[in-house]
């Protein structure tokens, strides 16, 4: 049967990054399962385990070389993956068959697998969002003093400026950076437990030794790469730990989800658009459009993130005591996808971020459209301060503005200040009318605030971690 016949889950060939792919591929998972046999054979040799020096350098030469054929025509016939592995790593280790997965259980290598691949996840994720960290700093410093438009419930508010709006986007994701350090500081190993996470079958391996049970479950652990292991567990990790990395991603998804639907928004009214290259089309009918198919993208994904993120507390609930098994199979779509679609949710965030198109000049006059009505609070008290009727000044110029309102209806420009010119009562005002209409006037902070931001949080955050390393950004399809 060809490609073409059979499904192929969209995440891989037109979403995911090929480093995340490779993180959940067949062969980081079993090449991690040979990794965790060779630890554990190798701490308990040291700890006394009699087991030959020739037995671990035969485990290590084919840690890597694994013979998936054998694997699969085993587990075929046993209808158990671990076993099957087993069964194949053995076939390769003649001398080593007896001792590979001593005293263990399968989520031995199976659960310690999986957490070994989310932590490298989160370390994938952990680059794509400090890169772009910087991305939407570098965007924000250069837009700073770009008055906008402010909407709220999508009605034109205050102004604020280009650099202003990027920050809220960049606050979201500083506060996702902040939460996966920290989920990453607090992620635990399952480490060397048993069958019920008693480690029983450990201790009447070192003949009821309870410290060198406890050796070897710090040994591996540290082995691994993880500073702690739970102490506590059943045959499997708590599966509260999966719920809380996949909140992470529900986060993270819903910061991008947001910032995809203000440039969906902003460029329905041309002030801002996503990248939309020379050859691209936008519709197979109507030849002139320009969707914003990134951001529509980005919105499903992430969307699909946060649902999906869901079913890990789902789990976490349904766990039967010591374990239950209707998580495997749950969990083998769960976390992998959850993770490929969050990757997935950061590239095209990225590719956004970094092509960006901005329009000043309809950005100008939106604001030229909306600025009078907001200059009248600063003209009324301009005029009181003129010596004008506060009562008096505030009905004009609700006369004035409803009958410009009208005019801006009918497609005609906002003519309330001409109205306001010609009218005697704002007479020892008129010469100021130009500058009581400059943009900046009413932008409050805005510039300042991004001046600080980026000062006192982003570039100090940006200062403190390592280089960024390049981040594969482009849309596949």
């Amino acid at each position: 049967m060809s490609d073409y016949q059979t499904y192929e889950n969209p995440l891989g060939p037109r979403y995911a990054s090929r480093e995340m792919l490779y993180n959940f591929s067949a062969e980081k998972k079993f090449r991690t399962w040979r990794r965790l046999w060779v630890a554990l054979a190798e701490t308990e040799q040291e700890l006394g385990v009699p087991i030959t020096a020739a037995q671990i350098e035969e485990l290590r030469t084919h840690q890597d070389e694994v013979n998936y054929e054998v694997a699969e025509a085993r587990e075929r016939q046993v209808r158990h993956d671990v076993m099957a592995h087993i069964y194949a790593y053995g076939q390769q280790c003649p001398s080593a068959r007896g001792i590979i997965h001593l005293g263990a259980t399968s989520a031995y290598v199976t659960d310690n697998t999986d957490l070994i691949q989310m932590r490298d996840g989160l370390h994938l994720l952990r680059a794509k969002l400090l890169q772009l960290i910087a991305d939407l700093a570098a965007f924000a410093a250069q837009h700073k003093d770009l008055v906008t438009l402010g909407y709220t419930h999508f009605q034109p508010a205050q102004l604020t400026t280009v650099g202003k709006r990027a920050c809220l986007w960049l606050q979201d994701l500083v506060m996702d950076y902040e939460a996966l350090e920290h989920c990453c500081a607090g992620l635990k190993f399952r480490g060397v437990k048993g069958t019920t996470g008693t480690q029983a079958s450990f201790l009447e391996l070192f003949e009821g030794d309870h410290d060198k049970v406890k050796q070897l479950d710090a040994l591996v652990t540290e082995r691994m790469g993880f500073p702690d292991a739970f102490p506590i567990t059943g045959q499997t990790y708590p599966r509260k730990q999966d719920s809380h990395v996949l909140h992470i991603l529900c986060e993270i998804a819903a910061s991008a989800h947001k910032f995809s639907s203000d440039i969906r928004l902003l460029q329905s009214v041309g002030e801002m658009e996503e990248p939309f290259e020379v050859e691209q089309v936008g519709s197979s009918a109507m030849a002139y459009k320009r969707n914003p198919m990134r951001c529509e993208r980005m919105a499903g994904l992430a969307r699909y993130v946060m649902t999906t993120a869901l079913n890990a507390p789902l789990t976490a609930a349904t766990q039967w005591f010591e374990r239950t098994l209707d998580d495997s199979a749950n969990r083998r779509l769960l976390i992998p996808e959850a993770f490929l679609a969050t990757d997935a949710v950061l590239r095209l965030y990225l590719n956004v971020a970094r092509g960006l198109v901005v329009n000043p000049a309809v950005i100008a006059r939106r604001v030229e459209q909306e600025l009078p009505f907001m200059a009248t609070e600063a003209l009324l008290m301009a005029g009181v301060k003129a010596g004008g009727d506060r009562q008096t000044l505030h009905e004009r110029i609700r006369v004035h503005s409803m009958a410009a309102a009208q005019a801006v209806k009918r497609g005609q420009p906002n003519d309330l200040m001409a109205r306001v010119a010609d009218d005697p009562a704002f007479a020892s005002v008129k010469g100021d009318l130009a500058t009581l209409l400059d943009p900046m006037r009413f932008v409050g902070r805005a510039p300042q605030q991004v001046g600080d931001y980026l000062n006192t949080t982003i570039y100090p955050l940006l200062q403190q971690r390592e280089r960024l390393e390049p981040v594969d950004a482009e849309v596949q399809v």
